[in-house]
């Protein structure tokens, strides 16, 4: 099917592009939110009578997405998850997760503007990218943490998981050389 994009469609085209799509795209994804018209005479003369109003309204959305990306751009939030010692989530974090986060932090954003490929499985520090537009594409980061102290051990660099591990092995007394010189200390391992 033949459609006019109203707005700027990423790795599909510009605004007032004839593109040909497949029917099942347009009919519920382009059609039904508006940033797409049929490919029809009497669009097509539709579209260049309000190509001035549509410019300037998508100039005017651009603008508005600019300022608050420079804002948002380089944040980093802080999400509280129970996880395993190894730092493996027992849960995920979802984009609407991240979507509450956000809109807590006095951002306004929706989950479908959050691109994550895969749900955020493990603790740690993780770049996620929010297109706030079609032309405007911010990075924010997600610090997934246990607790709040290790959230801030986690944001000025340390490995929470290493930390945990070594004291793990004292814990039960451990000393690796020791154990080694004890089983026979000679052998290559």
């Amino acid at each position: 099917m033949e459609v006019i994009l109203l707005e700027r469609v990423a790795k599909l085209g510009q605004m007032g592009e004839t593109v040909r799509v497949k029917n099942g795209f347009a009919r519920n994804f382009l059609l039904p939110r508006g940033k797409a018209l049929r490919a029809t005479k009497e669009n097509k003369a539709r579209f260049e009578e309000q190509r001035a109003q549509l410019e300037a309204r998508n100039l005017e959305a651009r603008g508005e997405a600019a300022a608050v990306g420079e804002k948002l751009n380089g944040q980093s939030f802080v999400i509280i998850r129970q996880a395993g010692e190894m730092g493996q989530l027992y849960g995920s974090v979802s984009t609407r997760d991240l979507a509450d986060v956000l809109t807590a932090g006095g951002f306004s954003v929706d989950r479908q503007q959050i691109v994550l490929n895969t749900p955020i499985k493990s603790i740690g520090l993780h770049q996620v990218p929010v297109h706030l537009h079609a032309e405007v594409e911010v990075t924010v980061t997600i610090n997934v943490a246990r607790s709040q102290d290790e959230a801030e051990r986690q944001g000025r660099g340390e490995s929470v998981l290493q930390g945990r591990e070594e004291a793990n092995l004292d814990e039960l007394g451990l000393d690796i050389g020791a154990a080694l010189a004890e089983a026979g200390g000679d052998q290559e391992l």
